[in-house]
């Protein structure tokens, strides 16, 4: 079995759809391979994905890369993926299925001045986005290398505008419903349910978060270069 690294948090329909596009997405992954796969959703709401055949081992492998899995033991010094479950001045909060949550102190973000509030806003972060992170047990756990040249790239672009609470289908077919469809590149897949939308030169992201925030029942976050 493999606990997914991203978490699914909505209700009634909602949840059924969201469930449809983990199978699917699932499915992309490893349905070329010689194994059958059940979906789960945990107590805290990450999904399993209990996997048999002949290709088991190579699928938990392909599953991992994709998604980031939550593992009962953490290693000092070794990645992981967790999802921003809160933050204050002092720092974030990630879930990594470890119950309390691994803070990250705002010193150990590395992603330049200002408390945790003001870096969040500044790099449009949305709550349960997947975020990747390097366990300190007895120091101070620190947001990974990858993650923070990653937050950075964003604004050196063209501008986001980050969602959570909705799959990738569901911001592009709002965004195109809306009128936007000249004025996105694409949306990124940052986890099953939080996705960013990658901005045209000429789009101004607070400009595309007022025009669509009224139809998505969605947190919703500006990257602005």
């Amino acid at each position: 079995m493999v606990v997914l690294a991203t978490k699914l948090y909505v209700e009634g329909d909602a949840r059924e759809r969201s469930l449809d596009s983990l199978r699917s997405l699932v499915t992309n992954e490893i349905g070329e391979l010689d194994v059958e796969f059940d979906l789960g959703i945990r107590h805290d709401d990450f999904p399993s994905v209990t996997i048999e055949g002949d290709d088991a081992t190579v699928a938990r492998n392909v599953l991992r890369e994709a998604f980031g899995e939550i593992v009962p033991d953490l290693e000092a010094g070794e990645t992981y993926t967790g999802t921003l479950e809160s933050w204050d001045d002092d720092g974030f909060v990630l879930d990594a299925g470890q119950g309390d949550g691994i803070r990250i102190p705002t010193d150990e973000l590395g992603l330049g001045p200002g408390s945790a509030t003001q870096i969040r806003d500044r790099y449009g972060l949305v709550q349960h986005m997947p975020l990747q992170f390097v366990y300190g047990d007895d120091e101070p756990s620190r947001l990974a290398d990858e993650t923070q040249d990653r937050l950075y790239e964003w604004t050196r672009g063209d501008g986001r505008l980050n969602v959570n609470s909705a799959t990738r289908a569901e911001v592009r077919a709002t965004l195109n419903r809306a009128g936007h469809a000249q004025d996105y590149v694409t949306v990124e897949r940052l986890g099953l349910l939080e996705q960013s939308v990658v901005c045209t030169e000429n789009t101004d992201p607070p400009g595309l978060l007022a025009s669509v925030g009224e139809y998505l029942p969605a947190e919703l976050r500006c990257v602005v270069p």
